[in-house]
């Protein structure tokens, strides 16, 4: 079987192409994994800054939670020193 050299330049050109578009896509996914990695250690420091504004809410919202509970202590503790309300006037 005879091929031409028009028939192997066509094949090699092809092979070459299919080759170059192979390392160019490795290429491009090797940049786009380097710069995904950049946005994720800007993300991780984002979440750690998130998870310390949540600590100090959660600090926050105890504090609140005690001072609400005090307080109803101190609106009972009012409302037992000033006694029931007089329900009815008595006749004399």
């Amino acid at each position: 079987m005879f091929v031409s050299v028009e028939a192997i330049t066509t094949i090699a050109a092809a092979v070459s192409i299919v080759v170059a578009f192979a390392g160019l896509f490795g290429w491009f996914i090797r940049r786009l994994d380097a710069r995904f990695d950049k946005v994720d250690e800007r993300f991780d420091k984002v979440d750690e800054r998130f998870d310390k504004v949540d600590a100090r809410f959660e600090r926050m919202e105890d504090r609140l939670s005690s001072v609400a509970h005090e307080l109803t202590e101190v609106k009972v503790a009012v409302a037992r020193l000033e006694g029931p309300p007089p329900r009815l006037v008595t006749a004399r």
